[in-house]
């Protein structure tokens, strides 16, 4: 099992910063992929950042030139720093971490409220 421990999160008024931190525990291998989703009221999760081992990323469209992911000093650990927030990205945020035990397996954090205020 691995166990994701997020931290960060709250709320924030418009063009304000958060800063999310997200570390894999109990891993037998390091995560080959790690990010974050988030998903709003009556809506579907969706996909923030993610970041791969080998340093890739992906940005939703929507968060593009606002959010930065990377990887921090421990490998198994990933932040990602949000600026110029808008109304539009409250939601509670999810960290996310695929693992290879023989085949990929995701697993997810308990996730973390981010409240944007006009």
């Amino acid at each position: 099992q691995v166990h994701l421990v997020e931290s960060g999160g709250g709320l924030v008024q418009a063009g304000g910063s958060l800063r999310l931190s997200c570390t894999a525990a109990e891993s037998i291998f390091s995560p080959i992929r790690m990010g974050w989703y988030r998903q709003a009221p009556g809506k579907q999760r969706e996909l923030v950042a993610v970041i791969t081992s080998g340093g890739s990323t992906n940005y939703a469209d929507s968060v593009k030139g606002r959010f930065t992911i990377s990887r921090d000093n421990a490998k198994d650990t990933v932040v990602l720093q949000m600026n110029s927030l808008k109304p539009e990205d409250t939601a509670v945020y999810y960290c996310m971490a695929t693992v290879v035990v023989g085949a990929p397996d995701d697993y997810w954090g308990q996730g973390t409220q981010v409240t944007v205020s006009s």
